[in-house]
């Protein structure tokens, strides 16, 4: 006789809103947006120690072992998720609703079932596209720990628990917070007081740096372009034969060629980057020249690995199709 196996973990349920809009608007642009967006909120829940459970259509289900690094991983995936959206047409953008809970659940292999499954995936129903709604167990381990606002909702009818579940909309960005319907209770728990917004930052500066908008990424290389010229200048006033601004100056460029990879809507963003770097190899192998073209190997290394990832590509897209309703 088998036992059911149950576990207290943290659910990340999220999905796209409007999303069989985007797919009538285009079939195959949505799918492989929906490819890149999946690869960076894969990418941030594992550096926050999360795992995929599953993903369907255009849902994705995560658990984590920490409560603070689910919220923490579901704010920087929209962080993130935004700086995408910003460079592309407002009628095209993804906006992923995410919606999080503390609960027990059941285990069957590597996927997970139950109420707190079932919670996190309501909870995300009521959360704004682009937003992020929590329940009250998720609040009572964050509420101190995570440099967020947090507006109270109301209670959230979910089947099977009687007394509804208290839900939080955590306050980031512009995302605004969705109406609950009239059924909900109007009345803050346990008297508790709204949080303030505070700034949330879990990211370093380079990582940043590599996500900003196209109006800050025009500011940002302008400001490289000034100390690119002071540096040439300092060059030319203390001459002595040889042009070492060159080098600097490269490195530069290859900043502001990895700003573009990271927000451009044109290409995979992996690509993207591996074009870059291949790029800066030849330029140095001109730079230091010596009679042989020693990055043909690099070059060939980085076409291999831009094929093997345009060959995933396709896979996966095909993949989600054959999963689409």
């Amino acid at each position: 006789m088998s036992v059911t196996q149950r576990k207290l973990t943290t659910i990340l349920s999220a999905d796209v809103q409007g999303y069989s809009r985007l797919m009538e608007a285009d079939e195959e642009g949505t799918l492989g947006t929906l490819e890149q967006y999946r690869d960076s909120m894969a990418r941030l829940i594992a550096s926050h120690g999360g795992r995929v459970v599953n993903t369907w259509g255009d849902g994705l289900l995560a658990e984590f072992p920490s409560v603070v690094e689910a919220v923490r991983a579901a704010v920087d995936t929209q962080n993130e998720l935004a700086e995408h959206n910003a460079g592309r047409p407002t009628t095209s953008r993804m906006l992923f609703r995410i919606g999080i809970n503390l609960g027990d659940v059941i285990v069957e292999g590597d996927d997970l079932y139950g109420d707190g499954v079932n919670i996190a995936a309501r909870l995300q129903t009521q959360a704004a596209p682009g937003g992020i709604v929590i329940s009250n167990t998720v609040y009572d381990q964050v509420r101190n720990k995570v440099a967020v606002g947090f507006d109270f909702l109301g209670n959230l009818s979910v089947k099977n628990i009687h007394e509804g579940v208290p839900s939080y909309a955590v306050r980031i960005g512009e995302a605004a917070v969705e109406p609950l319907p009239a059924s909900s209770s109007p009345e803050r728990p346990f008297g508790r007081p709204p949080e303030t917004a505070l700034p949330y930052r879990s990211k370093p500066f380079w990582d940043g740096l590599f996500a900003l908008r196209p109006a800050r990424v025009g500011r940002k290389a302008s400001v490289l372009g000034v100390i690119a010229l002071a540096i040439v200048a300092v060059n030319l006033l203390s001459w002595n034969g040889t042009f070492w601004a060159v080098w600097p100056l490269l490195a530069f460029a290859v900043v502001i060629g990895l700003v573009w990879a990271k927000s451009t809507p044109l290409v995979d963003t992996s690509v993207a980057s591996l074009g870059v770097i291949a790029a800066s190899i030849v330029a140095i192998n001109l730079l230091t020249w010596h009679g042989e073209f020693w990055a043909k190997w690099p070059l060939l290394g980085l076409a291999i690995v831009a094929a093997l990832r345009l060959a995933a590509s396709r896979g996966a897209r095909r993949d989600a199709a054959g999963r689409l309703p």
